[in-house]
């Protein structure tokens, strides 16, 4: 068996979760519209009789306004320093701008091999490709370049097989079955930011986090306390909505996907919180074992 460990980097919202998902046929990694969305290093696992390939899927690079933005980056230029290969995924209905080359002079101080994934070809007229290559082409010597359309599955066979030209290792890192190294209580924290992101447009920033109080088992059900924590009044009036209907269409979302993941019914019951200083809600979100950097 050959393995080996590869990065998705690129802009924020080019699709990067979506094809990881799209690639491993489960949902392990929440999408949304929303740049940003992806606030940790989420590895997710694909596997056939002969490969082992452990995809890193990470916050989009981007030139950092906040405390938040810089603790993003870092997460992404980690992933690039240890992995076997690096994807750049770019949109290709947008047009090449400073963000991209921003992420193309980061990758100028790696000597991994990249690999340029166009996406979302699927959108585009076909004879818009080529221009589009030749324009990154001036920028980069890239190892590979793949058009795709990971929403659609285009291509994506052909991606994986170029991959698998770059796995060196003999390891096997996973067991079978395992598709992902985060745990289901994190994923089912993240179910509920997804749809609070999807569900409120650009209402909600990306200062809410969600955390388990509390989740019981059994062989058929769960049942699962939620708390998403925001620190301004204002934004928990938008969550909950007007007469808790924006709340329950979160509940009602969420729980279709965590049942998928658990595979039984769920009881799903979401609260909202405010901390208003970041301190409490550090030390919040602490004696709950989160941790917030």
């Amino acid at each position: 068996m050959k393995s080996g460990f590869v990065s998705i980097i690129g802009r924020p919202n080019v699709g990067k979760s979506t094809l990881l998902n799209n690639i491993l046929g489960k949902k392990v990694a929440i999408t949304s519209n929303k740049p940003q969305t992806t606030r940790n290093n989420i590895q997710g696992v694909y596997n056939d009789s002969d490969y082992q390939i452990i995809f890193v899927d990470t916050p989009g690079i981007h030139k950092p306004k906040n405390k938040m933005g810089k603790y993003l980056n870092k997460q992404a230029y980690f992933s690039v320093s240890d992995v076997d290969v690096i994807l750049f995924l770019v949109d290709v209905t947008k047009s090449l701008g400073t963000g991209d080359k921003f992420v193309i002079n980061t990758l100028k101080e790696t000597n991994k091999p990249v690999i340029l994934i166009l996406n979302k070809i699927d959108k585009i007229p076909k004879d818009k490709i080529l221009p589009k290559i030749e324009q990154y082409m001036t920028l980069y010597d890239f190892s590979e370049i793949i058009p795709v359309s990971a929403l659609k599955h285009d291509n994506l066979d052909r991606l994986i097989d170029v991959i698998k030209s770059y796995m060196k290792d003999t390891v096997k890192y996973y067991e079978d079955g395992e598709i992902t190294n985060v745990s289901k209580e994190f994923m089912i924290t993240e179910f509920v930011r997804e749809k609070i992101f999807n569900l409120t447009d650009e209402e909600v920033p990306h200062s809410i986090t969600c955390v388990i109080e509390s989740m019981e088992e059994k062989k058929e059900s769960a049942v699962i306390y939620v708390n998403i924590i925001v620190d301004r009044d204002n934004l928990k009036k938008i969550i909950i909505g007007n007469n808790g209907k924006m709340i329950k269409q979160i509940g009602i979302e969420a729980r279709a996907d965590i049942e998928r993941l658990l595979g039984k019914k769920v009881y799903l019951n979401l609260f909202v919180k405010t901390i208003k200083k970041w301190r409490d809600k550090e030390d919040y979100l602490s004696e709950l074992g989160f941790k917030t950097e």
